[in-house]
């Protein structure tokens, strides 16, 4: 494996291109190779994870230029995990996108699906924060090409809002790696952690500032409230496949969160400390309330899922805000029940759209094919609400279960328990009122117009997706042993450093370019 770690970089970095130039006008020729490219990808995510499973770190210095002062990848077991789990969500929405034929109604999906994936997984792997900032980018400039794809003014105005406000993310992160440079002299993130613990407390000023605006970057990313704004129009918007693949964007303000709030500035770090403490915690409370009230108040079903997206962040922040190994566990565990289960609520509403002709909530129309789409929004509702048997419950009950600590832990109680009542009442609202309440007859006149049926491969698509909740769930033991082990490593970095900076005591080698 001397050179995979950089291959789910480069690999839909030169896929992109080849299906511009190569493919422009064959969709068919497009559809193959964009499937084959993410293939490919979850063997070598796969591979990658398999690798690191035991504990090692592994990285890779481009033109062998040694850190600090070159640019590296680190592969260990939360940004293998990250690297898989987007692999997998990217395979079933794409073949989904194929299925229900939205990759055919604008211009270049599968490349700039192909970018996408390029600048999430770069995220992941970076071991530097100022390239954390060019994948950022990456993903952004892509993420709105697909947002905006098919057109619609509706959707060009919410492809612009969610521009200009990452814009700010994007401005306020340059402003935190120039304080952080100014004071440090440097960005790896190996690098960082041990010069920040040598900061004294005379020099906390630029530090604590950079520590902050990180924080603030982080946390728009993560559409943590009161910086969700963006997150709802952006979502509801967006193509149902795209609102699927963005279930994993927002994952990456918390893994962000997490890498960098263990390693560079841990909560037992005298220069930063209690900076967390003051508003993290109530900020988390507070998003996983706004996104159960939206779901109650959603008027259509794409904004429902997307209020319940800014809901399980808030619950995932809340694990993060406990900063223990416990909390960080039972996050990880929660960002992969609900990245599945939010990419199966988009496409399903966007089933419901294909079979009704709209999302409306307020309008009970029928629709195409109801049992089998009712009975996957069913289940998708009870996963993300957090009911019994599946994982969602379990997530939960891990958070729950990781806040008894806390100070704020009957606050932690009173939130998740009356954030999930809430949430159980809306989805039980919008399933009522679109397969219960639905008036008159679908039109069996050939000449009189009928929503469209969806295709097999749309619902085997979803179908994967919930076999792979299914998975989470009855894997749930030996899951939540991974993250809570790969908690345990986040608070002991020293292995991390070590390797990165190949000082002694290193656990594995480096992979390096010649």
């Amino acid at each position: 494996m001397t050179h995979w770690i950089i291959l789910p970089i480069v690999l839909p970095a030169l896929m992109a291109p080849f299906i511009v130039l190569a493919a422009r006008y064959h969709i068919g020729i497009q559809r193959i190779f964009s499937v084959a490219g993410v293939v490919f990808l979850i063997g070598l995510s796969a591979a990658l994870a398999w690798q690191v499973s035991d504990g090692s770190v592994i990285y890779y210095r481009l033109s062998d230029w040694a850190a600090p002062f070159g640019i590296v990848l680190v592969g260990d077991r939360l940004s293998t995990l990250m690297v898989l789990l987007t692999s997998v969500l990217a395979l079933f929405v794409l073949l989904y996108a194929i299925g229900s034929g939205w990759d055919d109604r604008g211009r270049h999906f599968h490349a700039l699906f192909q970018f996408q994936l390029m600048g999430i997984l770069g995220a992941f792997l970076t071991g530097d924060l100022f390239n954390l900032f060019v994948f950022f980018e990456v993903l952004l400039i892509a993420s709105y090409g697909l947002m905006i794809h098919a057109g619609g003014n509706d959707r060009l105005k919410a492809g612009v809002q969610y521009v200009l406000y990452n814009l700010i993310g994007s401005t306020l992160f340059l402003f935190a790696l120039g304080s952080i440079y100014a004071e440090t002299g440097t960005l790896n993130m190996a690098d960082l952690a041990q010069r920040v613990a040598m900061i004294g407390p005379e020099e906390t000023v630029g530090i604590r500032v950079a520590a902050v605006l990180l924080l603030l970057v982080f946390a728009i990313k993560a559409a943590l409230v009161p910086l969700h704004f963006w997150l709802p129009s952006s979502y509801a918007e967006a193509p149902a496949p795209v609102a699927a693949l963005f279930a994993i964007m927002t994952k990456i303000g918390a893994y962000a969160i997490i890498r960098v709030y263990t390693m560079i500035f841990p909560p037992d770090l005298a220069v930063t400390s209690n900076l967390l403490e003051t508003w993290f915690m109530p900020a988390a409370l507070i998003s996983c309330a706004i996104g159960a009230v939206g779901v109650l108040a959603a008027r259509k079903m794409d904004r429902l899922v997307a209020f319940s997206v800014v809901g399980s962040m808030g619950m995932v922040m809340i694990a993060i805000a406990l900063f223990t190994p416990e909390g960080i566990g039972a996050a990880l565990y929660y960002i992969v029940h609900s990245t599945l289960a939010a990419g199966v609520l988009f496409l399903i509403s966007d089933l419901v759209r294909t079979g009704r002709g709209n999302v409306d909530l307020t309008a009970q129309i029928p629709m195409a094919g109801t049992f089998l789409t009712a009975a996957m929004f069913g289940v998708g509702a009870i996963a993300m609400a957090g009911l019994p048997p599946l994982s969602g419950f379990l997530g939960k009950l891990l958070v729950l279960q990781a806040s008894f600590e806390a100070d704020l832990v009957v606050w932690v109680w009173v939130v998740v328990l009356a954030s999930s009542l809430v949430s159980i009442v809306g989805f039980s609202r919008a399933g009522s009122v679109v397969f219960w309440k639905s008036h008159g007859t679908l039109p069996t006149d050939p000449g009189e117009s009928v929503a469209e049926r969806p295709s097999t491969l749309s619902y085997a698509a979803i179908g994967g997706l919930f076999a792979l909740l299914a998975a989470h769930t009855v894997f749930a033991g030996q899951v939540h042993a991974y993250t809570t082990a790969i908690a345990t490593d986040l608070f002991s970095p020293e292995a991390y450093t070590s390797i990165v900076l190949d000082t002694p005591g290193k656990l594995s080698t480096p992979t390096e370019d010649h």
